[in-house]
């Protein structure tokens, strides 16, 4: 309570409401919630009652955790590690992030140097550690399985079940299961890891989630498309924007344009390492940069307070990704703005966008100061942009056949027909 205090937390969210009762008193639970609803936090205070209410006997083995909370990807397990470390605060419990692409040995000394009460880690390196010993998960008493759906997106679940089958059976653990989504497949897993488990679903319909964004749609060409940007951002004074790009060398592009003009910007794409992904998360979230420019690695999963704008330079392709990439803001009630820019190659992904969240999207044409010219770059800064993809595969209207509906549709999400995601 004291650490909830701290933290400025005055009332429940729906899925704390809906789901604590139950998993205060032990139940096993298995919830239905979208990212930014505080399931975190329900499930980090479930395990941290658990470790007041039940101390662990000493002394206890190193690389021992008793709770284990399984996440699909390095960003949202390093979020999950801060969010514990600041509702334990005064509870005593040790927490840390297990995840690969940096820090392998220093992850491995933090294991080896004592008890670990917490472990939030992505399948693949915590394989690693448990195969070669550095870890144990025989005494996990709390497991949690987040973002379940995405985890069978990304091709998880068979390491997911290697780690599950390594903690005690269910019965005699706590298993807390959440999703976006419950697909059949979903279901059959949820049930296969769970107990009489109780089931929430909090998850509001669509025009709900995005009743706190104000969304426009520019109508402009392809060589207008940095000067409406950086006006936006200059004539605005805007202060904490994400941008999001399809490609990574446009991402890569908008970055060094900006930069160029002395605009504090980061980015984050599969071209960037992930130690300098950290960084630059923790940068934009202190304020020290002002605009971060992403593709869609950065739209799930990342809860990032006080972003007022949310750009997307180019539409994304599949009409879900936009609703992802424009919940960046407007998150936990605060209001927030999206805007999108539209092309004539690019138009065509408004109809599939407006059908999918269920209403219109205003399209204007921006005011004239809104498309002035950048000052001149500096000497010797380039100003070659990547070509844009100009064909439509139908030429206009809709998207290319099987997107949707086929093996790399909604069901198995995979892309085997588009062009490959960053």
């Amino acid at each position: 309570m004291h650490a909830i205090f701290d933290l400025g937390f005055l009332y429940c969210t729906p899925i704390q409401a809906g789901i604590l009762r139950m998993t205060l008193a032990g139940s096993d639970a298995t919830g239905r919630a979208q990212t930014g609803t505080g399931k975190t936090a329900a499930f980090l205070i479930t395990i941290l009652t658990h470790f007041l209410k039940n101390p662990s006997p000493e002394p206890r083995k190193k690389g021992t955790p008793r709770a284990l909370i399984l996440a699909p990807t390095r960003e949202l397990v390093l979020q999950i590690e801060r969010d514990a470390k600041g509702l334990g605060k005064y509870a005593r419990s040790k927490a840390m992030a297990v995840f690969g692409g940096m820090d392998y040995v220093k992850q491995k000394r933090m294991l080896g140097e004592g008890p670990i009460d917490i472990v939030a880690a992505t399948p693949g390196r915590l394989l690693d550690y448990k195969r070669k010993g550095d870890i144990d998960l025989s005494r996990v008493e709390v497991l949690v399985i987040d973002e379940a759906d995405r985890m069978l997106d990304m091709g998880f679940i068979p390491d997911v079940r290697r780690i599950i089958e390594s903690t005690p059976m269910k019965g005699k653990r706590q298993t807390m299961f959440f999703s976006a989504t419950l697909t059949p497949e979903v279901n059959r897993l949820a049930a296969s890891w769970t107990r009489d488990a109780v089931q929430v679903d909090v998850t509001p319909p669509r025009d709900i989630t995005l009743a706190t964004i104000d969304q426009l749609v520019y109508i402009i060409t392809n060589d207008e498309k940095f000067a409406l940007l950086y006006n936006l951002i200059t004539k605005l004074n805007l202060e904490r924007v994400m941008v999001f790009a399809n490609r990574r060398d446009e991402t890569q592009f908008l970055k060094d344009r900006l930069a160029s003009y002395d605009i504090s910007c980061g980015l984050l794409s599969g071209d960037v390492s992930q130690e300098q992904r950290v960084k630059t998360l923790e940068a934009f979230r202190n304020g020290r940069i002002k605009v971060l420019v992403a593709t869609d690695v950065a739209a799930r999963g990342l809860h990032i307070e006080g972003v007022s704008h949310v750009v997307n330079y180019t539409l994304p392709l599949d009409p879900e990704d936009y609703v992802h990439r424009i919940g960046r803001t407007g998150r936990a009630g605060a209001s927030g703005t999206s805007v999108s820019f539209a092309t004539e190659t690019e138009a065509y992904e408004i109809p599939d966008i407006e059908q999918f969240i269920g209403r219109d999207l205003p399209a204007v044409q921006p005011e004239q100061e809104l498309l002035a010219a950048p000052p001149p770059l500096r000497e010797g800064v380039s100003e070659a942009r990547p070509r844009p993809r100009h064909a439509h595969p139908r030429g206009g209207g809709g998207r290319p056949r099987g997107r949707r509906n086929g093996p790399g549709g909604r069901g198995g999400r995979g892309r085997p027909g588009g062009p490959p995601k960053s």
